[in-house]
């Protein structure tokens, strides 16, 4: 019985409105955190020697771009 057969069993009971709600906002949570750990793989490749005379921003914008070209590559 996977996750969703149970979201299912719970709607059809029909007697625990609040537990399917939960249930169904449990199951939006990520199990991993991929995406906090890709971010910080970029901000590592991103940081070097240069990175001292970069500010903030630019750094920011560079992660970002970094970031979203794996999404990009990912989705075509």
């Amino acid at each position: 019985m996977g996750p969703i057969d149970i979201l299912n069993f719970l709607k059809r009971l029909n007697c625990f409105p609040n537990a399917t709600i939960a249930y169904r906002i449990l199951l939006t949570i990520p199990v991993t955190v991929a995406s906090a750990e890709r971010s910080f793989s970029k901000l590592k490749l991103l940081k070097s020697y240069l990175r001292s005379t970069m500010t903030q921003e630019r750094l920011s914008e560079l992660a970002l771009i970094a970031i979203e070209n794996d999404i990009l590559e990912n989705v075509s």
